[in-house]
């Protein structure tokens, strides 16, 4: 997908806001019995995030299929969120939203990426290690468990 060129990241737009949203829905839905409760990026005020410019969209044709949420912190970039649609999972997408990130944290000098995933959600916690994402951290925030992680930008 990497190499696709009917594939490309765009800042997302006001207009885009309901797509984000049932992007990140189909994304995330999958997880609610685990976790017990909506996972917490299913809660988010996207058309603020949008507002903002945090909200970065992967784009197939008209159709979005992915999603990244992400801000510059005083020593790194923050990712928020990284959504992609059950359809197009497995497809490298997620590999090139965190690129999009890494471009992003060059563009903005920081030399640091930091995420989180929910502990429930077993397939990230084998998936950001082998993006070259290290554990820092476990700890109860807003009432879910989460993983942190961080990773150098090169």
């Amino acid at each position: 997908m990497a190499d696709s060129p009917e594939v490309h990241i765009r800042a997302a737009t006001a207009a885009d806001a309901a797509s984000v949203v049932d992007c990140v829905n189909a994304a995330y839905e999958q997880h609610i019995a685990a976790i017990g409760k909506k996972p917490a990026p299913m809660l988010a005020d996207y058309p603020r995030l949008i507002g903002k410019g945090f909200v970065r969209v992967a784009v197939a044709g008209e159709a979005i299929i992915g999603v990244i949420v992400m801000w510059p912190e005083d020593d790194h970039l923050y990712v928020d969120n990284v959504a992609v649609l059950p359809a197009a999972q497995g497809t490298g997408l997620g590999k090139v939203l965190l690129a999009d990130a890494d471009a992003e944290a060059r563009r903005l000098g920081r030399d640091e990426i930091r995420l989180y995933t929910n502990e429930k959600m077993s397939a990230n916690l084998d998936y950001y290690p082998r993006r070259g994402y290290v554990e820092t951290h476990r700890a109860d925030a807003e009432g879910y468990r989460r993983v942190y992680f961080s990773r150098q930008v090169g």
